[in-house]
């Protein structure tokens, strides 16, 4: 989930009551049979730069040093800030996902044109959806704090984005910080100018790509994970901080086989075209802008580690411009 998704959980939290639970998830990798492990360790690492967060890229005089991030809370993110917080310091420019400028701009965007998010005219989710489905997201988002009749108004891409935070993380979402919003915060505090990568609205484009019938498979995709909501999350961000998120692409998708009525090509369909909307199209969009800023001096890039690993992740794309990689310890 990038900043900006992680920003508009906030937007609306208003709506949720306080939530006060821990999150008490478990690692599901540690409960998995050792062959099921290695196998999805195998898919992750047949694609280019599976594995670590923090790399530096260079090319002649111009240097890129590049940190995948993880967009919730986590105490884990301490010792990383410490060992990232001098090359920030030194650098011409930070590159974020979403900095200040295009924060303010969605916020503002949102205060005028509350359809972006909510159904303001025509059918909503209670009639758009087969009623065992409203029935079970009513539920799943009763559990965050959010009423059925405000529910059923949600925009189906909005409704998808709450899902993927668990219950228990919803109190965090009153100030998403994670570790992008610890580098904005270093690199102002050092007057450093930090720059978003993409426009403030990218995320609407993304979702508007897509077709109702599969923001509404989107939906029930996620539903169908909710029961371990948690333990999802946990695995997640425990194979970020191993600097293994690659795995967690491949273990959604292997989850994804065994949703009745799907089969493999469809789940693997679905995935290619979800990697292009998410992943590929943007980060072949951010290379240029990364690569204009470094000319200019050293420059810091922080965004989403999902983004990082694959033919069409940003450090093969960088490799491809001529860059030599280096990966750095944390």
């Amino acid at each position: 989930m990038t900043r900006l998704l992680a920003l508009l959980v906030a937007l609306v939290s208003f709506l949720a009551a306080p939530v006060l639970a821990q999150c008490a998830g478990q690692n599901l990798f540690q409960q998995m049979p050792p062959d099921k492990l290695a196998a999805l360790t195998a898919a992750a690492d047949a694609v280019p730069f599976p594995r670590g967060n923090y790399w530096r890229a260079t090319k002649g005089d111009a240097t890129v040093t590049l940190i995948g991030t993880y967009h919730f809370d986590d105490p884990r993110h301490d010792p990383t800030l410490a060992t990232i917080t001098p090359v920030i310091q030194s650098a011409s420019t930070v590159l974020v996902e979403a900095g200040p400028e295009e924060e303010k701009a969605l916020k503002d965007l949102i205060a005028r044109d509350p359809g972006k998010m909510m159904i303001m005219d025509g059918p909503t989710l209670l009639e758009q959806l087969p009623p065992e489905v409203w029935t079970q997201l009513s539920q799943a988002l009763s559990q965050r704090g959010i009423p059925g009749f405000m529910a059923a108004k949600l925009q189906p891409w909005y409704v998808a984005v709450l899902l993927s935070v668990p219950p228990c993380a919803m109190a965090q979402m009153q100030d998403p910080k994670g570790l992008d919003g610890l580098v904005i915060d270093t690199a102002e505090a050092a007057g450093v100018p930090v720059r978003g990568m993409e426009p403030f609205d990218t995320v609407f484009k993304i979702f508007g790509d897509m077709t109702q019938a599969e923001m509404v498979a989107m939906i029930q995709s996620t539903l169908a994970v909710e029961p371990q909501a948690e333990d999802y999350s946990a695995t997640l961000a425990d194979s970020y901080f191993a600097g293994e998120s690659r795995i967690i692409w491949e273990y959604m998708r292997d989850v994804s086989y065994a949703m009745p009525g799907y089969t493999r090509a469809q789940v693997d369909a679905e995935f290619a075209r979800m990697e292009q909307l998410l992943m590929v199209s943007r980060n072949q969009a951010w290379i240029p802008v990364i690569t204009k800023a470094a000319a200019d001096g050293p420059v810091f890039a922080a965004f989403g580690a999902l983004h990082l690993s694959g033919e069409n992740g940003v450090l093969n794309l960088l490799q491809n411009e001529g860059f030599t990689l280096e990966q750095l310890p944390l």
